[in-house]
């Protein structure tokens, strides 16, 4: 019976992680940037100028967002540490997508280099 570090471990020899210093570049020449991490993952804290489409519901929303249907769109993906990423990355190679990368050690590597980070404003009650 294979776990989930199983499946992950498969996952990442199958898929291209981008390391970490080339992260910025590669997010550069990029269509999308998503972060398959949950909502609320998302609502503390992203990489800017990300869009959020959690790894559970990823392959329906790009079924049903247009302007991510296209197979040939370069596509990064993050999520924590990479191994949703990852598993994230080779879905969308299942589906057809051409130029799909994840991030190599995840948002938490990308927080540790002090890379900037897209929070929601808090309100101000002055």
């Amino acid at each position: 019976m294979k776990t989930a570090h199983d499946l992950v471990t498969v996952a990442k020899a199958l898929v291209q992680e981008v390391p970490l210093d080339q992260a910025d570049e590669a997010i550069r020449t990029a269509d999308v940037l998503i972060d398959v991490r949950e909502a609320d993952e998302y609502q503390a804290g992203h990489i800017p100028g990300a869009i959020h489409a959690s790894r559970g519901v990823l392959e329906f929303r790009l079924s049903s967002t247009p302007e991510l249907s296209a197979r040939d769109l370069k596509v990064v993906l993050y999520c924590k540490t990479s191994g949703r990423a990852a598993l994230a990355a080779r879905a969308m190679h299942d589906m057809g997508y051409l130029q799909v990368q994840s991030i190599a050690g995840g948002f938490d590597a990308w927080v540790a280099a002090g890379k900037p980070v897209a929070a929601p404003a808090s309100p101000s009650f002055d």
